[in-house]
């Protein structure tokens, strides 16, 4: 890939301190240094270690990629030494105390960020929609700021549409549905399912930065959307031309990752041999295994987890099962594993405590089908892998993006998860869980979604390729950035 006869650029890339925002912000990095432009990754101490492997094995093979480094105020804001990410707060103490401590300590970047602009002079910074702040940053160095949500164009509408309209308050109850005003595709969502900002009034830190996010968009150059033309059209189409936003479509940037360490070391080290799991995997038929995973922030309780456990056991399909370490630690496994549980899945199932190979396990052929939460990342990578999904969302935009996979691109299951809840999500039984298995991995209507879901696969892989509609959105992109440093 070449830089198709631009000008090289400096891009400097901001991510927001979660694994869910860091993963993609890095690939998209990656994307951009691929490309013959030169990229440079500000993060904080506490949080290059996650991120200095890839891009080492990136500047090995003769890229420009760098990392500038922000020193966080853990002290000032109260916050414990080594509190740098939204993942160590929540595994530390999840009270919306910690929570307000970490967006003033996030907060407090805007100065030091400043500096580092005004020494490096970037032709552009590509900061986190958490970072309202980074436009004026930015402007104060002369250089443009794109915004970074991480999520689909599907979910920005939908937000935008309750934001403007609050049909929420329309309705007599939580759990009566209402369909999103001025939203392509009658889709309808309850009070219960929004994020818990929508449904309080109340102000706090959390509530305020995103008053100020929303604001803070419309003077910034415009957005970049991790997404492909093809997946969401009449939402790109929507956000675009009726909500009048200036946004490049450049995704799945999770397909930059070719070499098979790439895609093993996405994010933290597995915790399981790469080859131990692909051994596994080869050994079954294809589209006869579940993978089961909740992303990096849902901690599900330890009932919840074994009514999992119990549908697992019920559907009798063979299993990857992701269970994230912190959560569960060795010493209460009897409480969400029945007994004997994991004598009776050998060679059935296998359980990984941690961190997995996602993008390898989802890419096998053996992988028939993905329980997720529906968060952003995991929901584009399922796309990318041509695999339907059985939707379980939490909290943050997953219920949109739900709706998405259901309703719009009809390549997923719902488990029924009627409530947004930060962390923990909706309680769901076994019974339901199981039905919705079988529904994805067996019979007539499985085989209708693992044939739509392929074709957006080679539809995804399609658009990052040379004059693939993300390659062009991108050369786009590339050319006014170019453009506003030749005017200004």
């Amino acid at each position: 890939m070449g830089n198709l006869g631009h000008q090289q650029l400096h891009i400097s890339f901001f991510p927001f301190m979660a694994h869910g925002h860091v993963i993609p912000t890095v690939d998209m990095a990656k994307l951009f240094a691929f490309r013959g432009h030169k990229t440079t990754i500000i993060t904080t101490p506490a949080n290059e270690p996650l991120i200095s492997k890839t891009i080492q094995r990136t500047k090995d093979l003769g890229f420009d990629i760098n990392i500038q480094i922000l020193k966080f105020p853990s002290v000032e804001a109260g916050l414990p030494e080594g509190c740098e990410n939204l993942d160590s707060v929540i595994s530390y103490d999840n009270s919306q105390d910690i929570m307000d401590r970490f967006w003033l300590a996030t907060a407090k970047l805007e100065e030091p960020l400043e500096k580092l602009l005004q020494e490096f002079k970037p032709n552009c910074l590509v900061a986190d929609m958490f970072f309202p702040w980074a436009t004026d940053a930015a402007a104060k160095s002369g250089i443009p700021r794109l915004v970074f949500h991480g999520t689909s164009f599907f979910s920005l509408c939908a937000g935008e549409s309750i934001r403007l309209y609050e049909p929420h308050k329309k309705v007599l109850s939580d759990s009566e549905p209402f369909v999103i005003p001025n939203l392509p595709g009658e889709i309808k969502i309850t009070r219960k399912q929004l994020p818990v900002f929508f449904r309080e009034e109340a102000e706090n830190n959390f509530t305020k930065m995103i008053k100020a996010s929303k604001e803070s968009e419309l003077k910034s150059f415009g957005v970049v959307v991790n997404s492909f033309y093809e997946l969401e059209q009449a939402y790109a189409d929507h956000y675009r031309n009726v909500l009048g936003r200036k946004a490049w479509h450049i995704g799945p940037v999770s397909l930059c990752n070719r070499g098979m360490e790439d895609k093993a070391q996405r994010g933290k080290e597995a915790s399981i041999d790469e080859h131990e799991c692909l051994k596994w995997l080869n050994s079954k038929k294809s589209n006869s295994v579940i993978y089961i995973c909740f992303g990096s922030v849902s901690s599900f309780t330890d009932s919840q987890l074994k009514e999992i456990a119990i549908a697992l056991e019920a559907c009798g399909q063979n299993f990857i099962w992701v269970v994230r370490r912190n959560q569960n630690s060795e010493r209460n496994e009897q409480e969400w594993l029945p007994e004997g549980y994991e004598k009776r899945m050998e060679g059935k199932g296998l359980i990984i405590r941690g961190w997995a190979p996602q993008m390898l396990i989802l890419e096998h052929e053996a992988t028939g089908g993905f329980v997720t939460h529906c968060g952003w990342n995991s929901t584009l990578e399922g796309v990318s892998a041509g695999k339907p999904m059985v939707t379980w969302p939490v909290s943050a935009e997953q219920f949109y993006n739900e709706k998405l996979v259901t309703e719009v691109l009809k390549i997923g299951i719902g488990v029924g998860a009627k409530e947004w809840v930060r962390l923990h999500g909706d309680y769901v039984k076994s019974e339901a869980i199981e039905k919705a298995i079988s529904r994805v991995m067996e019979g007539e209507e499985a085989e209708e979604m693992r044939s739509r879901a392929r074709k957006l696969g080679e539809m995804a892989r399609q658009a990052v390729e040379e004059g693939g509609s993300s390659c062009s959105d991108f050369n786009t992109l590339i050319q006014e950035l170019s453009c506003y440093h030749q005017l200004s």
